[in-house]
This record gives C-alpha cells, structure tokens and sequence, in this order.
C-alpha cells in the first residue's frame, strides 16, 4: 500500500555489545532460513559484485535512500549486503533482524491465508464477498475471491478517496477498525468483475475479512495460525499503532536539501492493515518468500490456480515484465523467471521474490519511498538494483 506525508514525529545498551548480539542473530536467522548448519562468506560473484556497486552509488545520492539492504540466497548459502545507514542520527548499518513496515508486500501475506484456507476446503475462489460479507455494498456482493486476490474486482481503492486522505491527516495515530477503511471507497464498481486487471487496495482488505469470517476468528488469529506460526517468522507481526519494534530501520522522506526526515513512526498501521500493515525483517521476508512461491502453505491445485497469470504490475512495478497472479507477481527478468511482491509506503520500498521451487531468493528493501510517482529518477536505478539482486539469486 502506498501512503504518504511530509510529518516526521519522534523517535542503550553497550553499542559494543549490540553490535555483537546483532551479529549473532543475523547470522543465526540467515543460517535458520538457509537450513544450513553454517553460514558461509564466499567470495562475491560478478553479479553480487555489481549489486554492491549499485546499491552503494544509490545510497550516496543526496536524494537516494539513507540505507539499502538485501538478502541473496542460492540453495543453503545466504548472503546480505548492505549500503548507507538505517538511522540517520546514530548511524548503523541495517541489520538482517533490524524491523521495517513491508508496505503492499503485506498483501501476500492476506493472499497466504486466504489460499491456506482455499487449499484445506474452508474456502473457494468461487466464494462471493455477499456470502461472508452480506454488510458490505451490494455492488460487491457477487465479487469472487479469485478476483479480489487478482485485482480484477472493480472495487474502488479506498486509499486514493480524499475522505481516506483527510480522515488520515485527522488522525494520524488510531486508525479506523478494518471495515471503516472501506466506508472511505465509493459503493459502486468501477468496471464488471474479471473483465481487466486494477490494482486496489480494497481487495486485501476484503480478501483478510472474509479470512477472518471463514475462519471464526480474528484475521490477525488466522495470519499467526496460518502463515507466521507454521514458518517461524518471529520477527512478523501486524500491529494496530504506529510504534515499530526495536531494532527497526528508520523511515525516511528524502527531499534535498533539507535533511532527511524520519516518519518512522507517523502514522498507525492500521490505516493500511492487511493491505500494507505487516511489519517484518530482511530475514523473515526472504524465508516468507521462498515458502510462499514454493506453495508450502497451499497444495497444487490451488497454487496452479494462483500461478495463472494476466497482464499487471505490481505497485511499484518490479523488475522486468510484470504480470498479475492470485495476491503474487510474476517478474520476467533477463537472468530469468522470479515470483514475489512489492511495496511501498512513507519511508519504505520493498521487494520480495523467489524461484518457482523457492530454492532461490532475494529480498531488497530501502528506507525511503522511491517510485515512479516518488522519485522518477531514482526508481529507475532501484529497478536495476532489482534485476542486480534476481540475477545475484539465479547465478
């Protein structure tokens, strides 16, 4: 999910011993999702070398991200490479354990439950938004699961409506409950469901709450059940407010020649929930990944079904030729075939993606919001990095 603004609000150990415990768990959570029983610091390949010269250029530019940070993982060796800094003011490099707001990338994770629960019987892609969601507009009622999961749904984005925006400046801090946000988009279809693809916001909020009334349960409960439990990603979580857990990447709005300004903590989580709220690490996102591409949470069926792809970005676009699967991107790059998600909101732009098999990943994250919108310019040097880092993983 994308939001932005212009505020900045807020914000020891030993830093000898910090430093030492973050080195520990970086290499324990690298190893970890390696599956390997040593994490090894082999000389970089060409490609890895490029990457380190890309991201290192693009974090010295005046109006470039504070920091980049990217996980490369080839079978059971892992690598992560960083430039420039996840704080401004004391002035670390980013850590593989360091949190960061994972913005739209959260909408794999919804798709994650929603096809979790599509693959053990509780739901069908046929499934309407009327049949667990008679309270919401009667336009939608005949909108499909598959089609709010492929953004072919024709429901408005709640998030580009001025209400959303005003209610937003209004409140920075408490966020509406889940089904406030979509009182914000306009109770008509904005085409016929199926017929072309629109990336919405709506979709995953839809897709979470109809998770939710399938599963008797909060959709919070489901996404812990489902995906974070199962994958051990104790570094995952949604939260409601706007306070990140330590140790986290700062969140920068970069406008030159004012300095940096940290909106870290701006604005609750809520506001986007399960369409952009999920916080992660590099190393939580990188094993999410790998699972989720490899259809560990779903069978074959219903991960056939995901992988049927149309023409569609993802938001910003990743590398290569974009197409549009069930809540997952399909990236045709020159070093070959990767499937994944991005995102951006204030402060952040990630990306996530994996091989078909899983076997090979790369996760890259920068603490500012790049994108066309953004910043036209730099955005077309993250995609390179993009294409570096998929290459990096199919060497």
């Amino acid at each position: 999910m994308r939001l932005t603004s212009r505020h900045a609000p807020l914000a020891g150990w030993h830093a000898l011993t910090s430093s030492i415990l973050a080195a520990l768990l970086a290499a324990a959570c690298l190893a970890s999702v390696a599956h390997a029983a040593q994490l090894r610091a082999a000389t970089p390949r060409a490609s890895e070398a490029a990457l380190q010269r890309a991201i290192a250029t693009l974090a010295s530019k005046p109006d470039g991200p504070p920091g980049i940070a990217v996980v490369i993982q080839r079978g059971g060796r892992a690598t992560f490479r960083t430039a420039g800094v996840a704080d401004v003011r004391r002035r670390p490099a980013i850590k593989v354990s360091d949190h960061m707001r994972l913005a739209s990338v959260a909408k794999a994770f919804s798709g994650a439950v929603a096809l979790s629960l599509v693959a053990d019987g509780t739901l069908s892609l046929s499934d309407t938004v009327g049949k667990w969601l008679p309270g919401l507009p009667a336009a939608w009622s005949a909108v499909t699961l598959r089609e709010l999961l492929g953004h072919t749904s024709g429901i408005p984005d709640f998030s580009q409506t001025e209400g959303f925006g005003e209610a937003l400046g209004k409140s920075l801090l408490v966020a509406p409950a889940p089904e406030a946000l979509l009182a914000f988009a306009p109770a008509r279809l904005e085409f016929t469901p199926g017929s072309r693809y629109h990336y919405s916001n709506s979709d995953n909020v839809i897709v979470a709450l109809i998770a939710a009334a399938a599963g008797h349960s909060s959709y919070q409960d489901e996404l812990r059940q489902r995906v974070l439990g199962p994958l051990r990603l104790s570094g995952t979580s949604l939260p409601s407010g706007a306070q990140m857990p330590p140790p986290f990447v700062h969140a920068y709005v970069v406008d030159p020649p004012k300095p940096p300004e940290d909106v870290s903590e701006l604005f609750a989580a809520g506001w986007s929930w399960a369409s952009g709220g999920v916080v992660s690490t590099p190393c939580d996102a990188n094993a999410f990944v790998r699972a989720y591409v490899r259809g560990a949470l779903t069978n074959g069926a219903t991960r056939a079904a995901q992988f049927t792809f149309i023409a569609g970005s993802s938001e910003p676009a990743g590398p290569g030729v974009n197409s549009a699967g069930l809540a997952i991107f399909r990236y045709q790059t020159r070093c070959g075939t990767v499937y994944g998600h991005t995102g951006n909101t204030a402060g952040y732009t990630q990306l996530i993606a994996a091989n078909a098999s899983g076997t090979r990943s790369t996760v890259v994250s920068v603490n500012a919001q790049i994108t066309p919108k953004a910043n036209a310019k730099r955005f077309v040097e993250l995609r390179r990095i993009y294409t570096l880092a998929v290459c990096s993983a199919l060497a």
